[in-house]
């Protein structure tokens, strides 16, 4: 392998690393604090359908660290984040669901912190839960935000 097809790889494998997750769509963004060099610090709002319930979306507001280090990459987001899923559609699923599942990650460091959103089904209120948090290899945080979604009882929630 040539040293600049190697370089190519890496760079394509590092943007790949480094990019906004499958499924995440930015809304917006406001600026928090002003940075003299590389972007400003913000808070972006992202939204995510979920992948197998046909009609929810859920929006997450959540820091970003912008300077130098937030514009490569390389900074670590802090662990604060706010969710709130709604119904914007008739909802559907595309099989049965686990009682707990992961449905989105996003890195919010280099390597070690991520930001997750878990939905869990309430079956006696006919309900999906939405939590988001963040973890670290080592040292998670207890921020965490909770919403949930009603779903028509003429519509049972389907269960592994």
């Amino acid at each position: 392998m040539t040293h600049s097809k190697y370089l190519s790889m890496l760079g394509v494998a590092l943007l790949a690393l480094l990019g906004a997750p499958a499924g995440a769509e930015q809304i917006g963004e406001v600026s928090t604090a002003f940075i003299l060099i590389g972007p400003n610090h913000k808070i972006v709002v992202e939204a995510y359908d979920d992948p197998r319930v046909s009609g929810v979306t859920c929006h997450v507001s959540r820091a970003k660290t912008g300077g130098i280090k937030g514009g490569l990459g390389l900074a670590e987001d802090k662990s604060e984040a706010s969710i709130a899923c709604r119904q914007t559609g008739p909802i559907s699923f595309s099989g049965p669901l686990p009682q707990q599942e992961e449905v989105f990650n996003e890195r919010i460091s280099l390597v070690f912190k991520k930001l997750r959103i878990v939905r869990m089904v309430d079956p006696k209120r006919n309900t999906l839960v939405y939590l988001t948090y963040s973890d670290r290899l080592i040292d998670g945080s207890p921020q965490n935000s909770v919403t949930s979604v009603a779903v028509d009882r003429a519509t049972p929630i389907p269960l592994k």
